[in-house]
């Protein structure tokens, strides 16, 4: 943790340190610090990944400059020398405790369910899909985001609703669907498709508009996919830290701390990571 001149630090999370401005007129805004720690299976793991922090930062103001939706980014103080490139100042917002999961393919935790079931989070997909397909329209999958160190636990549209409410709820999946259809368009620009993304949001108590929080759209939110391979056929490959998950899923059996990852490792998931931000940014 680095200390911060105007800054008092508040709180640790798997990849984010948050500060509080020291200046009460600014108790309203938070500074986010993305750090290129790295998290899997609800473990941060060592070492870190260089630049990781500032290529999420990077995406993340990329994408907020590119979608309607109302965000958390402030510009009323600057962010601090010793951290630019990898944190922003933000509105404190009210957040709610949904992970708007938006899917487009058929990936991930999402692939094994549909195996056993033919379902994914309660949604009846058609027979006969293969893992990497793409599905029929974007499906919306919320989960209960769960304190760190916790699992995040699928839920139905139903039990968002007794969370937040009737109107809350169904804004929080037209807005996905709806950023998450526009995003997958302009990342296919880029030669990527968005398989799944997941978004968080809250109410900015002073506009009292639904604003989109966290991180938007980056590696560690989202699955992206080289659109050459995929038409190809091929289905083992993303942009992402998913060289880290199987890599642990191979050396560890999830009892007890995970091992260290190995530079190789740790040197691709960084070229990952640089290389989706390149082919994004290249849009501009």
């Amino acid at each position: 943790m680095i200390e911060l001149a105007g800054f008092k630090h508040i709180y640790s999370g798997k990849v984010r340190e948050l500060y509080a401005p020291e200046d009460p007129n600014f108790a309203h805004l938070v500074l986010i610090v993305a750090s290129d720690r790295v998290s899997a299976f609800d473990h941060i793991l060592q070492p870190e990944i260089p630049g990781k922090g500032e290529n999420l930062t990077s995406m993340t103001n990329w994408w907020f400059d590119r979608i309607e939706t109302p965000n958390h980014r402030s510009s009323e103080l600057e962010v601090p020398l010793a951290v630019q490139g990898r944190a922003m100042v933000a509105k404190r917002l009210q957040m709610y405790p949904v992970e708007c999961v938006v899917r487009g393919y058929l990936s991930g935790s999402g692939w094994k369910e549909y195996q056993a079931t033919g379902k994914v989070c309660g949604i009846s997909l058609p027979e006969g899909l293969e893992f990497g397909a793409r599905l029929p329209h974007p499906i919306y999958t919320p989960a209960f985001k769960a304190e760190q160190g916790e699992h995040d636990e699928n839920i139905t549209y139903e039990q968002t609703v007794e969370l937040v409410g009737k109107a809350v709820a169904e804004r929080l999946r037209d807005e996905s669907l709806r950023i998450f259809i526009a995003a997958s368009a302009l990342a296919e620009r880029a030669g990527l498709i968005l398989a799944d993304t997941k978004f968080e949001f809250g109410n900015d108590p002073k506009t009292n508009l639904l604003t989109l929080g966290d991180e938007v759209l980056t590696p560690d939110s989202s699955r992206y996919w080289d659109k050459a391979l995929w038409e190809q056929g091929v289905r083992d490959q993303s942009f992402d830290k998913q060289i880290v998950r199987n890599w642990l899923s191979a050396h560890w059996d999830q009892i007890g701390e995970p091992p260290a990852l190995p530079p190789e490792i740790v040197s691709q998931t960084s070229e990952k990571y640089q290389a989706l931000r390149q082919k994004l940014t290249a849009l501009s």
